[in-house]
Formats: structure tokens, C-alpha cells, sequence
């Protein structure tokens, strides 16, 4: 029997053993779902305060509940460690670590390039190796293959290797991890067989591609083409005020077309994991080549420069309230990058308040699912900030997230000017402005 006909045998029957590295957003709900389908599964993650919680049946994802973590772990079939010297015991290992970029907006691998170093001492023969961070093509063949190839096993011959791009959506009520295709790309024939026939186990439908390249770029394709038409929106929101036009009165009108629209909405800048970095991994690699991606470049530059056109709308308010941004007590609604999640990572709402402070504003945070700010890189700051409540005491309330909880704002008592960046207060007000 042949490696790769060995491994479908053990997918088929369900012994293989699969291990996923990075349990965040896009890795928990990963290994859940293995562990829930009948497969051994072990977590692998250098935060303790994660394993730690996971073993203990606890949550730390607000749209995955404890329940769920508590079911698998008395399934017997899931585990959460920090020691990657386990990472043997795996037949398959799932990669699906941050890719985050650096401060010259080039891409950060450090995270992918330290998850392979730290697993490459226990890759063994007969295993399957696929990475699923968002990434440029060619990171696959460059950074992941080499490393672990270090130890004298060679790819397609001793182990197979794999890419498979991550399509979480948190906190999103129609679609979850089962039932959003995959796209997989392999070195090899055979390791595609392998690795389509692992995802297959979880989800409604693979989508095979011919490389790892074609897998890779395959994700960048997804999230430049929503930059890209945020983008335009985003201008249109702009150009639109100007000319005394409602961008999402507009909008809401256009999507009624049934076909050769898509609406897309404006915001005070992009947020999450994925829509802020993924394009430039894509023009850093496409520089490589002598290409040059002149569109994808302005969309980002529009998109980045969204918090300036908020704060310059504040100013504005402000104004109209006789007065300035220096001195006045700003309050921002919402932390997470996007609604009713716990999600920070690249929020817009960090630029905001260090762009606000900077003018001498004091800037106070309200998120009722962000109840302190973490630790994070660029913005450490902030850490240890906790939310405050919604109230009177404040010159200007701007929301930048649309959680479900400020929908039902009371303008009217409030008494508040408030800068609604999101188009969620329908209730018409004076002192009621859009950004």
C-alpha cells in the first residue's frame, strides 16, 4: 500500500489523528469540528492562558460557547496543549497561524515561519501538512516546505504538503465552518487526494486547484475584491456628501437590480484579520515579478485614509457645537473591527482614538463585547482601558461599530451629537451626522 493510499484508508476509517496549530479565530472552530466529526484532535498553541481555558471547558471567543469546547472535551477526542513535541502523535497538522504585516506594510510570515520550525524537530514519515493562513503565493513551496524538509524528509516522498485558505466569517449566522466550501492546492497529486479527502470530513464541498500558488492566490482574489470595492464606496460616500446624496439611500436602491450588482457599504476604515492585509501581500509579491497593481495600491490608500475623513467630520460636529476638538471628551462605540463580535485585531477604532488624542481630545471606548483592551502591538498604550458606559457626559459620541446593542441608541434623550459612521440610527435628529 502505497503512503497516500495508506492515509486516505485512515481518513476513511477515522484514524487519523489531526492536529491544529494556532487556536484563534480561525483554528478553534477548526479543530472543533474534527474533534466533533470523530477525530482525535490536538490543539497546539504557545498562549498557556488558551490551552489553559480549553482544558478547563472555557471559551474565549464570544461566538464559540463553552458548551461546544465542554462537549468535545468529554468526547475524549480533544485536547489542548502547548507542547509541539506532540505534534508526532498527528497524522495530518493544520497551520493557521496570524499573518500580519510589519511596519513598512510588507508581509510578517514570523508567526508561519515559527510554527514550522517549532513542529519540523517531529515531523515524521506518512504525514499530511497544510498550511490555511492568508498569505502570498509561493509561501507554501518558499517558507513552509524548506523548513520542514530540514530533517532529510522530503516533501511528496516521506510527507505530503498542502494549501488550504481559511474562510471564517465570526459571528456570522449564515454561514459557519461546515458549510463554507474549500479550496485545497497540494504539491502533488497525491497529497491533494489526501488533503481533500481530510476536509471533506468536516465540510459541505472541496474546491481542488491545480498548486498550492493557485490556493494562495485564490484567498488574496477573495479579499482584494472586497478592498477594492469598499474602496469605492468608501470614495462614493465622499463625493456624495458633497453633492448632498445619501451613499446608503443609494445603495439601497442599486441592490434592488437583481444581477450585475453587489452592495458593498462605507465605514470609517477596514478592520479584521484579512481585508486590511491581504492585498498588500499580494502587490509586495506582484513587485517581485516587475508588475505593478496601481489599483489594488489606490484602493488601499482610500481605505486607510477613511479614519482622517471621520475625524475631520468630527471636526466638523464639533463646530457646529462651538467647539473644538482639543478639550472636548469623545466617545467611541465600538472596539471590535466588525458587529457583535470580540473581535479587535486591525479595528479602525484604535487609529481613530490615537489620531484624536494627538488633537487633544480625551478619548473614552464603549464595546460590550470588548470589555478591556488587550495587549496588542501597535497599540499597547491602550491596554488595560476599560469600557465605558454610554451617557450624557460626552461632547461627541461617534460609533464605529455597528453592534446590534446601539441600534436602539435614544438619540433624543441622550442629548449628545452623535457621528454615526455605520448608517445604523434610522431615527431622524438634529444633532444626529453621518461620516
Amino acid at each position: 500500500m502505497t503512503l497516500h493510499e495508506e492515509l486516505l484508508q485512515n481518513v476513511e476509517h477515522k484514524k487519523t489523528v489531526v492536529g491544529v496549530i494556532g487556536l484563534g479565530y480561525v483554528g478553534l472552530p477548526l479543530i472543533l469540528c474534527f474533534a466533533e466529526k470523530g477525530f482525535r484532535s490536538i490543539g497546539f498553541d504557545i498562549d498557556t492562558k488558551k490551552t489553559g481555558a480549553l482544558m478547563r471547558g472555557e471559551s474565549y471567543i464570544k461566538h464559540i460557547p463553552a458548551e461546544r469546547i465542554q462537549k468535545a472535551m468529554k468526547s475524549g477526542l480533544f485536547s489542548a496543549v502547548a507542547d509541539f513535541a506532540r505534534v508526532k502523535e498527528c497524522d495530518a497538522i493544520l497551520i493557521a497561524v496570524p499573518t500580519p504585516l510589519n511596519k513598512n506594510r510588507e508581509p510578517d510570515v514570523q508567526y508561519i515561519v515559527s510554527s514550522c520550525e517549532a513542529i519540523a524537530p517531529y515531523v515524521r514519515k506518512g504525514q499530511l501538512i497544510v498550511l490555511e493562513s492568508s498569505t502570498y503565493p509561493g509561501t507554501t513551496d518558499e517558507v513552509m516546505i524548506p523548513i520542514l524538509e530540514k530533517g532529510g524528509l522530503k516533501v511528496d516522498k516521506d510527507f505530503f504538503a498542502a494549501f488550504s485558505p481559511e474562510r471564517e466569517d465570526p459571528a456570522n449566522k449564515d454561514y459557519r465552518t461546515e458549510t463554507i466550501p474549500k479550496v485545497v492546492g497540494a504539491t502533488s497529486p497525491e497529497g491533494l487526494a489526501v488533503a481533500e479527502k481530510l476536509y471533506q470530513q468536516i465540510v459541505i464541498r472541496t474546491v481542488p486547484v491545480s498548486s498550492t500558488r493557485a490556493a494562495e492566490a485564490t484567498k488574496l482574489l477573495e479579499n482584494t475584491f472586497r478592498a477594492i470595492n469598499i474602496a469605492l464606496v468608501n470614495e462614493l460616500k465622499m463625493t456624495f456628501m458633497k453633492m448632498g446624496i445619501d451613499i446608503w439611500e443609494v445603495i439601497d436602491a442599486a441592490k434592488t437590480k437583481p444581477f450585475g450588482f453587489m452592495p458593498f457599504y462605507p465605514g470609517p476604515g477596514l478592520g479584521g484579520h484579512c481585508i486590511p492585509i491581504d492585498p498588500f501581500y499580494l502587490t509586495w509579491k506582484a513587485r517581485e515579478y516587475g508588475a505593478s497593481t496601481k489599483f489594488i495600491e489606490l484602493a488601499g490608500e482610500i481605505n486607510i485614509a477613511m479614519p482622517d475623513f471621520v475625524i475631520h467630520r468630527a471636526m466638523e460636529v464639533l463646530n457646529d457645537q462651538h467647539k473644538s476638538v482639543k478639550g472636548s471628551r469623545i466617545l467611541l462605540l465600538g472596539l471590535a473591527y466588525k458587529s457583535n463580535v470580540d473581535d479587535d485585531r486591525e479595528s479602525p477604532s484604535y487609529r481613530l482614538m490615537e489620531k484624536l488624542e494627538e488633537l487633544g481630545a480625551t478619548v473614552s471606548y464603549n464595546d460590550p463585547y470588548i470589555p478591556v483592551i488587550p495587549m496588542t502591538r501597535e497599540y499597547e498604550k491602550f491596554a488595560g482601558r476599560t469600557s465605558a458606559a454610554i451617557s450624557a457626559n460626552f461632547d461627541l459620541i461617534i460609533i464605529v461599530t455597528a453592534h446590534d446593542e446601539y441600534k436602539t441608541l435614544d438619540v433624543q434623550n441622550l442629548q449628545v451629537p452623535i457621528l454615526d459612521t455605520r448608517n445604523i440610527i434610522r431615527q431622524p435628529h438634529p444633532i444626529l451626522y453621518k461620516a
